[in-house]
């Protein structure tokens, strides 16, 4: 699973055609239900009216429907990448589909740049790089977390059938791993999602080239605020522009056109600044002061500790391990079939 992520390998795991064994498929059922499925010749999925047979998906064209032992219709459709990322095993909190497709406009990620990404976590945002960069680009990911990086890089095996060679996964903190991984100032862009950014801004500093983009995922103002303040003050950035995404789906049928009741709202702050040149000072905007006034034991207060982490158990990890490793696995072997 380590030969090198050609053209020819991506393009083949990506086109249509019939369905093969170990490919993915999402089916959805007459509720709606959504499930995702690697097919495995002779196995059964399990409906709550009675299983549909793997064997009876493998050969159909893309976009089927396929019925259950009681004559349920669900639609087989291969997944996309958003649909793959919400349903993968994760070890940690996903970047939503929105959040990563706006990080990519924000990053202005292109194929052959080279990126540093800092908290990988379940390995979502990474794949959405990765397939912005393209062959040429380069992924330099850093994770605190040894077993978060396993899920990650198992998670990017089953979606492409193979580990990608230009995708580096390193264990350890971003503020030492990042003077491994790229020479000073060879970095186009950086995206860190970490509990407490404001604390890497002078090692991104080193590794961004002059007018590289860097672009901060944090969930809390707090969070927000301090991370600002600190490109602010270290005198590498240009001002920082702070954003939020929000996705609502519309319900239209016939004459009867609303809002869904429910929405996707917060999930996170999008921060992004530019890298000046070295010895460059940013142009003081013209704009009223603030009224307001802080001091260092506020900011202070904004420490890791005091925003508080979400903790995930151990066990729950290994589980998720183990199946990010199946699927990766399943993936192989149906790559090693076509081949």
């Amino acid at each position: 699973m380590n030969d090198p992520l050609s053209r020819e390998t991506v393009n083949s795991r990506f086109e249509s055609g019939p369905f093969r064994p170990g490919d993915r498929v999402q089916l959805t059922g007459p509720k709606g239900r959504l499930n995702t499925i690697s097919l495995e010749p002779g196995k059964l999925f399990h409906t709550h009216r009675g299983p549909i047979a793997h064997d009876d998906i493998i050969g159909m064209p893309d976009g089927s429907v396929v019925r259950n032992e009681s004559g349920e219709p669900h639609l087989a459709l291969r997944p996309l990448l958003t649909d793959f990322v919400m349903s993968m095993p994760r070890g940690a909190a996903i970047i939503y589909p929105k959040d990563a497709q706006a990080i990519l406009g924000m990053l202005d990620v292109y194929p052959g740049a080279t990126v540093v990404e800092a908290g990988v976590g379940s390995g979502a945002l990474s794949l959405w790089l990765l397939r912005a960069l393209g062959p040429q680009g380069n992924l330099f990911s850093i994770e605190r977390r040894a077993d978060f990086a396993e899920i990650a890089q198992a998670n990017g095996e089953t979606y492409f059938g193979l580990r990608p060679t230009n995708w580096s996964v390193s264990v350890g903190d971003f503020n030492d791993r990042v003077h491994d991984v790229v020479e000073k100032g060879q970095a186009d862009r950086v995206i860190l999602d970490m509990l407490a950014p404001w604390e890497c801004i002078n090692d991104v500093a080193w590794a961004l080239t002059a007018g590289g983009v860097l672009v901060c995922y944090v969930a809390t103002v707090t969070q927000l605020s301090r991370t600002v303040e600190a490109l602010r003050e270290s005198g590498f950035f240009t001002t920082a522009q702070c954003s939020e995404t929000m996705h609502r789906t519309w319900h239209v049928e016939g004459l009867a056109v609303r809002p869904d009741h429910r929405m996707i709202g917060h999930t996170g702050f999008l921060l992004s600044a530019r890298r000046l040149a070295d010895g460059v000072e940013m142009p003081p905007l013209k704009r009223r002061p603030s009224k307001s006034d802080f001091t260092e034991e506020d900011v202070e207060a904004w420490t890791p500790g005091a925003l508080g982490v979400r903790q995930v158990s151990d066990k729950s990890v290994r589980k998720r391990l183990r199946e990010a490793e199946r699927s990766a696995r399943l993936s192989g072997e149906s790559r090693d079939q076509e081949s």
